[in-house]
C-alpha cells in the first residue's frame, strides 16, 4: 500500500543550502538577452561591455546591468583592466551545477 504524502505539511520551505548557488545561476540563465550574451563568447574568448553592446538590440547600461546578474550568479567571471572590465564564462561554476543537477537526477531515477 502506497503512502499519501501531503504536499502542504511535508515540502521542504528552504532550499538545500548546496542548491542556493545554483538556484542563482538557473534564475540568471532564465532571461533570453542573458541567455544571447552568454552565446557570443567562444571558447576562452573575453569580451567587454562595448564588444557585446555592440552586437546586442540592447543599450550599454542595460547590457551593462545584464552582466552584472550574470557575474553576481557566478555565471561570468570578470576582470577590470586599466578603464574595461573584461567578461568570460565561468566555466567550473556551470559544470559544477550542471553536474550537481545531472547527480540528482541520477540519484532520483
Amino acid at each position: 500500500m502506497s503512502k499519501i504524502i501531503d504536499m502542504r505539511t511535508d515540502y521542504s520551505r528552504a532550499l538545500p543550502s548546496e542548491w542556493k548557488d545554483m538556484s542563482r545561476i538557473f534564475v540568471a540563465l532564465g532571461d533570453e538577452h542573458r541567455q544571447r550574451m552568454l552565446l557570443l563568447f567562444e571558447p576562452g574568448e573575453h569580451l567587454n561591455v562595448g564588444q557585446i553592446a555592440e552586437v546586442s538590440t540592447l543599450g550599454r547600461s542595460t547590457v551593462s546591468h545584464h552582466l552584472k546578474i550574470l557575474r553576481e550568479a557566478g555565471v561570468l567571471a570578470s576582470e577590470k583592466i586599466g578603464k574595461e572590465v573584461w567578461f568570460w564564462i565561468n566555466r567550473e561554476a556551470l559544470e559544477t551545477t550542471l553536474g550537481n543537477v545531472l547527480d540528482y537526477l541520477k540519484e532520483n531515477s
